[in-house]
Protein backbone atom coordinates (compact mmCIF):
# COMPACT_ATOMS: atom_id res chain seq x y z
CA UNK A 1 0.00 0.00 0.00
CA UNK A 2 1.70 3.00 -1.11
CA UNK A 3 -0.22 6.12 1.05
CA UNK A 4 0.84 10.07 0.05
CA UNK A 5 -0.37 13.36 0.65
CA UNK A 6 -0.51 15.89 -1.89
CA UNK A 7 -1.45 19.74 -1.23
CA UNK A 8 -2.51 22.28 -3.89
CA UNK A 9 -4.80 25.16 -3.57
CA UNK A 10 -7.94 22.83 -4.64
CA UNK A 11 -9.13 19.27 -4.14
CA UNK A 12 -9.44 18.77 -7.95
CA UNK A 13 -5.61 19.74 -8.73
CA UNK A 14 -4.18 18.01 -5.55
CA UNK A 15 -6.35 14.53 -6.78
CA UNK A 16 -5.06 15.43 -10.71
CA UNK A 17 -1.24 15.74 -9.17
CA UNK A 18 -1.85 12.19 -7.15
CA UNK A 19 -2.80 10.87 -10.45
CA UNK A 20 -0.22 12.35 -12.68
CA UNK A 21 2.45 10.53 -10.26
CA UNK A 22 0.90 7.08 -9.05
CA UNK A 23 -1.65 6.63 -11.60
CA UNK A 24 -5.11 5.87 -12.12
CA UNK A 25 -5.84 3.74 -9.27
CA UNK A 26 -5.39 5.49 -6.31
CA UNK A 27 -7.80 5.87 -3.94
CA UNK A 28 -8.66 9.13 -2.04
CA UNK A 29 -8.56 8.42 1.48
CA UNK A 30 -8.96 11.85 3.45
CA UNK A 31 -9.18 15.64 2.00
CA UNK A 32 -8.64 18.76 4.83
CA UNK A 33 -8.02 22.35 4.38
CA UNK A 34 -4.57 23.23 5.32
CA UNK A 35 -4.29 26.82 7.50
CA UNK A 36 -1.08 28.83 5.90
CA UNK A 37 1.12 29.91 8.73
CA UNK A 38 3.41 32.82 9.19
CA UNK A 39 2.56 36.50 9.72
CA UNK A 40 1.60 37.18 6.17
CA UNK A 41 -0.68 34.18 5.99
CA UNK A 42 -4.03 35.46 5.42
CA UNK A 43 -2.12 37.24 2.26
CA UNK A 44 -1.86 33.47 1.18
CA UNK A 45 -4.34 31.36 -0.90
CA UNK A 46 -5.96 28.12 1.45
CA UNK A 47 -4.64 25.48 0.66
CA UNK A 48 -6.25 21.48 0.45
CA UNK A 49 -4.09 18.45 1.59
CA UNK A 50 -5.42 14.88 -0.18
CA UNK A 51 -4.61 11.73 1.41
CA UNK A 52 -4.24 9.14 -1.75
CA UNK A 53 -3.81 5.17 -1.37
CA UNK A 54 -2.50 2.65 -4.45
CA UNK A 55 -2.85 -0.58 -3.27
CA UNK A 56 0.45 -2.96 -3.96
CA UNK A 57 0.82 -7.14 -3.61
CA UNK A 58 3.87 -6.44 -1.27
CA UNK A 59 1.71 -4.18 1.31
CA UNK A 60 3.00 -3.10 4.01
CA UNK A 61 1.82 -2.61 7.69
CA UNK A 62 3.88 0.40 8.59
CA UNK A 63 1.63 2.33 5.66
CA UNK A 64 -1.30 0.71 6.81
CA UNK A 65 -1.04 2.16 10.23
CA UNK A 66 0.37 5.71 8.62
CA UNK A 67 -2.64 6.15 6.58
CA UNK A 68 -5.02 6.23 9.79
CA UNK A 69 -2.35 7.77 11.75
CA UNK A 70 -2.50 10.68 9.38
CA UNK A 71 -6.39 11.27 9.93
CA UNK A 72 -7.02 9.88 13.26
CA UNK A 73 -7.62 11.19 16.62
CA UNK A 74 -8.90 8.70 19.35
CA UNK A 75 -11.41 8.91 21.95
CA UNK A 76 -11.08 6.76 25.02
CA UNK A 77 -14.49 5.10 25.64
CA UNK A 78 -13.64 2.91 28.74
CA UNK A 79 -15.91 4.48 31.20
CA UNK A 80 -18.88 3.90 28.28
CA UNK A 81 -21.65 1.15 28.49
CA UNK A 82 -21.38 -1.58 26.12
CA UNK A 83 -24.28 -1.22 23.69
CA UNK A 84 -26.30 -3.92 21.86
CA UNK A 85 -24.46 -2.84 18.82
CA UNK A 86 -20.73 -2.03 19.17
CA UNK A 87 -19.41 1.37 18.40
CA UNK A 88 -15.57 1.74 17.22
CA UNK A 89 -14.77 5.22 17.26
CA UNK A 90 -12.82 5.75 13.83
CA UNK A 91 -10.98 8.75 14.18
CA UNK A 92 -10.57 11.85 11.14
CA UNK A 93 -7.61 13.49 11.58
CA UNK A 94 -4.66 13.37 13.99
CA UNK A 95 -4.07 16.68 16.42
CA UNK A 96 -1.03 15.08 17.92
CA UNK A 97 1.60 12.04 18.00
CA UNK A 98 -0.85 10.34 21.27
CA UNK A 99 -3.75 9.51 18.66
CA UNK A 100 -2.92 6.08 17.81
CA UNK A 101 -2.20 5.55 21.65
CA UNK A 102 -5.52 6.54 22.24
CA UNK A 103 -7.36 4.95 19.78
CA UNK A 104 -5.54 1.96 20.89
CA UNK A 105 -6.56 2.20 24.55
CA UNK A 106 -10.15 2.89 23.19
CA UNK A 107 -10.09 -0.53 21.50
CA UNK A 108 -8.91 -2.24 24.46
CA UNK A 109 -10.98 -1.13 26.69
CA UNK A 110 -14.11 -2.05 23.90
CA UNK A 111 -12.77 -5.68 23.95
CA UNK A 112 -12.64 -5.59 27.58
CA UNK A 113 -16.13 -4.63 28.20
CA UNK A 114 -16.84 -7.16 25.54
CA UNK A 115 -15.18 -10.27 27.24
CA UNK A 116 -16.81 -9.06 30.23
CA UNK A 117 -20.24 -11.22 29.60
CA UNK A 118 -21.40 -14.22 31.95
CA UNK A 119 -19.69 -17.00 32.20
CA UNK A 120 -22.26 -19.39 31.59
CA UNK A 121 -23.41 -17.81 28.24
CA UNK A 122 -19.64 -18.27 27.25
CA UNK A 123 -20.23 -22.28 28.40
CA UNK A 124 -23.23 -22.05 26.24
CA UNK A 125 -21.84 -21.07 22.82
CA UNK A 126 -19.28 -23.94 23.45
CA UNK A 127 -21.03 -26.67 24.89
CA UNK A 128 -21.08 -28.33 21.66
CA UNK A 129 -18.11 -27.02 20.01
CA UNK A 130 -15.03 -29.54 19.36
CA UNK A 131 -11.96 -28.47 21.22
CA UNK A 132 -9.91 -25.40 19.48
CA UNK A 133 -7.04 -23.76 20.43
CA UNK A 134 -7.42 -20.92 22.77
CA UNK A 135 -8.31 -17.41 21.13
CA UNK A 136 -5.97 -15.31 20.62
CA UNK A 137 -6.87 -10.86 21.20
CA UNK A 138 -6.63 -9.85 17.87
CA UNK A 139 -9.48 -12.96 16.86
CA UNK A 140 -11.83 -11.79 19.19
CA UNK A 141 -11.26 -7.98 17.92
CA UNK A 142 -11.69 -9.56 14.13
CA UNK A 143 -14.63 -11.40 15.46
CA UNK A 144 -16.06 -8.26 16.63
CA UNK A 145 -15.17 -6.25 13.09
CA UNK A 146 -17.09 -9.07 11.91
CA UNK A 147 -19.98 -9.13 13.60
CA UNK A 148 -20.26 -5.27 13.83
CA UNK A 149 -20.58 -5.47 9.67
CA UNK A 150 -23.33 -8.18 9.91
CA UNK A 151 -25.21 -5.73 12.73
CA UNK A 152 -24.92 -3.60 9.97
CA UNK A 153 -26.27 -5.88 7.23
CA UNK A 154 -23.12 -6.32 5.20
CA UNK A 155 -24.17 -9.78 3.86
CA UNK A 156 -22.20 -12.75 5.45
CA UNK A 157 -20.47 -13.82 2.68
CA UNK A 158 -18.55 -10.25 2.22
CA UNK A 159 -17.92 -9.61 5.69
CA UNK A 160 -16.24 -12.89 6.08
CA UNK A 161 -13.98 -12.35 2.87
CA UNK A 162 -12.79 -9.11 4.16
CA UNK A 163 -12.30 -10.65 7.60
CA UNK A 164 -10.39 -13.39 5.77
CA UNK A 165 -8.18 -10.86 2.98
CA UNK A 166 -6.99 -8.98 6.64
CA UNK A 167 -5.95 -12.59 7.97
CA UNK A 168 -4.08 -13.36 5.06
CA UNK A 169 -1.82 -9.91 5.57
CA UNK A 170 -2.30 -9.72 9.76
CA UNK A 171 1.05 -11.09 11.67
CA UNK A 172 0.00 -13.23 15.38
CA UNK A 173 -0.52 -11.03 17.77
CA UNK A 174 -0.98 -7.87 15.70
CA UNK A 175 -2.05 -5.25 17.57
CA UNK A 176 -5.65 -3.83 16.87
CA UNK A 177 -4.45 -0.84 15.48
CA UNK A 178 -3.02 -2.62 12.22
CA UNK A 179 -5.93 -4.60 12.21
CA UNK A 180 -7.98 -1.77 12.17
CA UNK A 181 -6.09 0.22 9.89
CA UNK A 182 -6.03 -3.09 7.50
CA UNK A 183 -9.88 -3.33 7.45
CA UNK A 184 -10.82 0.05 7.43
CA UNK A 185 -8.41 0.78 3.84
CA UNK A 186 -9.54 -2.75 2.20
CA UNK A 187 -13.04 -1.70 2.69
CA UNK A 188 -12.69 2.06 1.01
CA UNK A 189 -10.25 0.04 -1.77
CA UNK A 190 -13.58 -1.71 -2.22
CA UNK A 191 -15.69 0.66 -2.61
CA UNK A 192 -13.83 2.42 -5.02
CA UNK A 193 -13.94 6.31 -5.78
CA UNK A 194 -16.85 7.91 -5.94
CA UNK A 195 -18.22 8.15 -9.97
CA UNK A 196 -20.42 11.03 -9.95
CA UNK A 197 -22.04 12.84 -13.53
CA UNK A 198 -19.19 14.00 -15.91
CA UNK A 199 -19.24 16.06 -19.17
CA UNK A 200 -19.28 14.87 -22.46
CA UNK A 201 -15.54 14.71 -23.93
CA UNK A 202 -17.51 17.05 -27.03
CA UNK A 203 -21.22 17.80 -27.59
CA UNK A 204 -23.82 17.36 -24.73
CA UNK A 205 -24.13 14.50 -22.23
CA UNK A 206 -27.14 12.37 -22.19
CA UNK A 207 -28.27 11.05 -18.64
CA UNK A 208 -30.83 8.47 -18.18
CA UNK A 209 -32.34 7.76 -14.73
CA UNK A 210 -33.81 4.08 -14.62
CA UNK A 211 -35.52 2.76 -11.06
CA UNK A 212 -37.99 1.09 -9.42
CA UNK A 213 -41.35 2.94 -8.43
CA UNK A 214 -40.93 4.55 -5.11
CA UNK A 215 -37.52 5.41 -4.82
CA UNK A 216 -37.58 8.84 -5.23
CA UNK A 217 -35.53 9.04 -8.73
CA UNK A 218 -37.89 12.11 -10.15
CA UNK A 219 -36.92 13.99 -6.86
CA UNK A 220 -33.50 12.73 -7.59
CA UNK A 221 -33.09 14.15 -10.78
CA UNK A 222 -33.67 17.46 -9.63
CA UNK A 223 -31.50 17.63 -7.23
CA UNK A 224 -28.83 16.66 -9.97
CA UNK A 225 -29.93 19.07 -12.45
CA UNK A 226 -30.02 21.87 -10.08
CA UNK A 227 -26.51 21.37 -9.15
CA UNK A 228 -25.74 21.95 -12.77
CA UNK A 229 -27.41 24.13 -13.07
CA UNK A 230 -27.11 26.86 -10.35
CA UNK A 231 -23.80 26.18 -8.31
CA UNK A 232 -22.31 24.53 -12.20
CA UNK A 233 -24.16 27.06 -14.04
CA UNK A 234 -23.98 24.60 -16.81
CA UNK A 235 -27.37 24.51 -19.42
CA UNK A 236 -29.50 21.53 -18.60
CA UNK A 237 -32.86 20.50 -20.39
CA UNK A 238 -35.16 17.93 -18.84
CA UNK A 239 -37.01 15.41 -20.10
CA UNK A 240 -39.35 12.48 -19.28
CA UNK A 241 -40.37 9.16 -20.79
CA UNK A 242 -42.67 8.55 -17.86
CA UNK A 243 -45.98 8.11 -19.72
CA UNK A 244 -47.45 6.29 -17.21
CA UNK A 245 -47.62 8.52 -14.74
CA UNK A 246 -49.40 11.48 -15.16
CA UNK A 247 -47.83 13.14 -11.31
CA UNK A 248 -44.58 12.45 -11.83
CA UNK A 249 -43.96 14.15 -15.35
CA UNK A 250 -45.79 17.20 -13.21
CA UNK A 251 -43.99 17.13 -10.95
CA UNK A 252 -40.34 17.56 -13.14
CA UNK A 253 -42.09 20.23 -14.70
CA UNK A 254 -42.43 22.04 -11.83
CA UNK A 255 -38.86 21.48 -10.88
CA UNK A 256 -37.97 22.46 -14.74
CA UNK A 257 -39.80 25.83 -14.13
CA UNK A 258 -38.09 26.74 -10.89
CA UNK A 259 -34.90 25.90 -12.59
CA UNK A 260 -35.83 27.99 -15.98
CA UNK A 261 -35.08 24.84 -17.48
CA UNK A 262 -36.53 23.54 -20.65
CA UNK A 263 -38.78 20.49 -19.85
CA UNK A 264 -40.63 17.78 -22.48
CA UNK A 265 -42.61 14.37 -22.17
CA UNK A 266 -41.25 11.73 -24.89
CA UNK A 267 -43.39 8.83 -26.39
CA UNK A 268 -40.77 8.14 -28.84
CA UNK A 269 -37.68 7.31 -30.11
CA UNK A 270 -37.96 9.71 -33.12
CA UNK A 271 -38.94 12.52 -30.34
CA UNK A 272 -35.24 11.85 -28.59
CA UNK A 273 -33.37 12.06 -31.47
CA UNK A 274 -35.64 15.64 -31.92
CA UNK A 275 -34.92 17.02 -28.33
CA UNK A 276 -30.98 16.08 -29.01
CA UNK A 277 -31.24 18.27 -31.93
CA UNK A 278 -32.94 21.29 -30.09
CA UNK A 279 -30.56 21.03 -27.33
CA UNK A 280 -27.46 20.35 -28.94
CA UNK A 281 -25.25 23.39 -27.48
CA UNK A 282 -26.45 22.33 -24.12
CA UNK A 283 -24.02 20.48 -21.79
CA UNK A 284 -26.77 17.98 -20.09
CA UNK A 285 -30.24 16.44 -21.28
CA UNK A 286 -31.64 14.47 -18.16
CA UNK A 287 -34.22 11.71 -18.81
CA UNK A 288 -36.52 10.69 -16.40
CA UNK A 289 -37.68 6.80 -16.78
CA UNK A 290 -40.76 5.00 -16.19
CA UNK A 291 -40.85 3.71 -12.78
CA UNK A 292 -42.42 0.43 -12.99
CA UNK A 293 -42.06 -2.82 -11.27
CA UNK A 294 -38.80 -4.18 -12.89
CA UNK A 295 -40.94 -7.78 -13.60
CA UNK A 296 -42.80 -5.95 -16.17
CA UNK A 297 -40.83 -6.97 -19.35
CA UNK A 298 -43.01 -5.05 -22.01
CA UNK A 299 -42.03 -1.59 -20.24
CA UNK A 300 -38.89 -2.98 -19.69
CA UNK A 301 -38.01 -3.85 -23.58
CA UNK A 302 -39.94 -0.28 -24.14
CA UNK A 303 -37.06 1.43 -22.15
CA UNK A 304 -34.60 -0.58 -23.39
CA UNK A 305 -34.79 0.97 -27.24
CA UNK A 306 -35.19 4.77 -25.78
CA UNK A 307 -31.77 4.29 -24.20
CA UNK A 308 -30.09 2.25 -26.69
CA UNK A 309 -31.12 4.90 -29.71
CA UNK A 310 -28.40 7.44 -28.78
CA UNK A 311 -25.95 4.88 -29.02
CA UNK A 312 -23.10 6.51 -31.95
CA UNK A 313 -24.65 9.41 -31.34
CA UNK A 314 -24.08 11.09 -27.88
CA UNK A 315 -21.93 9.97 -24.43
CA UNK A 316 -24.36 9.22 -22.16
CA UNK A 317 -25.02 7.56 -18.66
CA UNK A 318 -26.70 5.11 -16.86
CA UNK A 319 -27.46 5.93 -12.84
CA UNK A 320 -30.35 3.23 -11.53
CA UNK A 321 -31.83 4.32 -8.19
CA UNK A 322 -31.77 2.56 -5.38
CA UNK A 323 -33.78 3.15 -2.50
CA UNK A 324 -31.21 2.23 0.58
CA UNK A 325 -33.84 0.67 2.87
CA UNK A 326 -34.91 -2.20 -0.06
CA UNK A 327 -34.02 -5.93 1.37
CA UNK A 328 -30.90 -6.86 -0.05
CA UNK A 329 -32.85 -10.19 -1.54
CA UNK A 330 -34.49 -7.63 -3.54
CA UNK A 331 -31.85 -5.64 -4.57
CA UNK A 332 -30.22 -8.28 -6.32
CA UNK A 333 -33.26 -9.18 -8.47
CA UNK A 334 -33.82 -5.41 -9.35
CA UNK A 335 -29.94 -5.19 -10.23
CA UNK A 336 -29.99 -8.15 -11.97
CA UNK A 337 -32.98 -6.90 -13.93
CA UNK A 338 -31.80 -3.54 -14.80
CA UNK A 339 -28.61 -5.06 -16.01
CA UNK A 340 -30.29 -6.15 -18.99
CA UNK A 341 -30.69 -2.92 -19.82
CA UNK A 342 -27.38 -1.24 -19.95
CA UNK A 343 -24.15 -0.89 -17.97
CA UNK A 344 -25.32 1.52 -14.83
CA UNK A 345 -23.76 3.70 -12.12
CA UNK A 346 -25.37 3.42 -8.68
CA UNK A 347 -27.21 5.94 -6.84
CA UNK A 348 -29.07 5.25 -3.12
CA UNK A 349 -31.97 7.16 -2.02
CA UNK A 350 -33.70 7.39 1.64
CA UNK A 351 -29.78 6.99 3.74
CA UNK A 352 -32.02 9.15 6.00
CA UNK A 353 -34.74 6.27 6.95
CA UNK A 354 -32.20 3.50 7.88
CA UNK A 355 -29.63 3.15 10.70
CA UNK A 356 -27.47 0.55 8.46
CA UNK A 357 -25.52 0.73 5.03
CA UNK A 358 -24.51 -2.59 4.49
CA UNK A 359 -26.46 -2.77 1.59
CA UNK A 360 -24.18 0.10 -0.43
CA UNK A 361 -21.46 -2.53 -0.02
CA UNK A 362 -23.16 -5.54 -0.67
CA UNK A 363 -24.41 -3.97 -4.19
CA UNK A 364 -20.98 -2.39 -4.95
CA UNK A 365 -19.24 -5.64 -4.53
CA UNK A 366 -22.45 -8.05 -6.38
CA UNK A 367 -22.61 -5.76 -9.28
CA UNK A 368 -19.19 -4.15 -9.90
CA UNK A 369 -20.85 -0.78 -10.31
CA UNK A 370 -20.08 2.43 -9.35
CA UNK A 371 -21.78 4.69 -6.88
CA UNK A 372 -22.08 8.27 -7.52
CA UNK A 373 -24.49 10.16 -5.35
CA UNK A 374 -27.03 9.43 -1.90
CA UNK A 375 -29.28 11.38 -0.76
CA UNK A 376 -30.87 11.70 2.80
CA UNK A 377 -33.85 13.89 2.35
CA UNK A 378 -36.98 15.73 0.49
CA UNK A 379 -35.59 18.81 0.18
CA UNK A 380 -34.90 20.30 -3.09
CA UNK A 381 -31.42 20.95 -3.99
CA UNK A 382 -30.12 19.76 -0.64
CA UNK A 383 -30.39 16.22 0.54
CA UNK A 384 -27.72 15.32 -1.64
CA UNK A 385 -23.89 14.38 -1.96
CA UNK A 386 -21.20 12.51 -3.92
CA UNK A 387 -20.98 8.94 -2.55
CA UNK A 388 -18.00 9.46 0.23
CA UNK A 389 -16.39 6.12 0.71
CA UNK A 390 -14.59 6.85 3.56
CA UNK A 391 -18.16 8.29 5.71
CA UNK A 392 -19.65 5.35 4.75
CA UNK A 393 -17.27 2.48 5.71
CA UNK A 394 -16.85 4.50 9.27
CA UNK A 395 -20.50 3.66 9.76
CA UNK A 396 -20.28 -0.05 8.60
CA UNK A 397 -17.35 -0.60 10.96
CA UNK A 398 -19.40 0.49 13.76
CA UNK A 399 -17.89 4.75 13.91
CA UNK A 400 -19.71 7.65 14.24
CA UNK A 401 -20.10 10.80 11.52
Amino acid sequence: MIIKKFTAKTEKEAIENARKELGEGVVVMNVKPVKNRGFFAFLKSPLVEVTVALEEESEKYSAAVSAISAIATGQNNAEEPVKSTPVIEIPEKRDNNSAIEEKLDSLQSLLEQQLQKPEEEKAEKEENAEPVREESETDKFMRLLHDTMLENEVDEKYAQEIIDEIELINKPNMPFDYALANIYQKMILKFGKSSGIEPASNGIKLVFFIGPTGVGKTTTIAKIASKFRVDEKKKVALLTADTYRIAAAEQLRTYANILEVPFRVIYTVEEISKAMEDFRDYDYIMIDTAGHSHQNSTQKDNMCNIIHSVDDKVEKEVHLVLSATTKYRDLISIADSYKELADYKLIFTKLDETTTLGNLLNLRLYTGADLSYVTYGQNVPDDIEDFNPQKTVKRLLGGKN
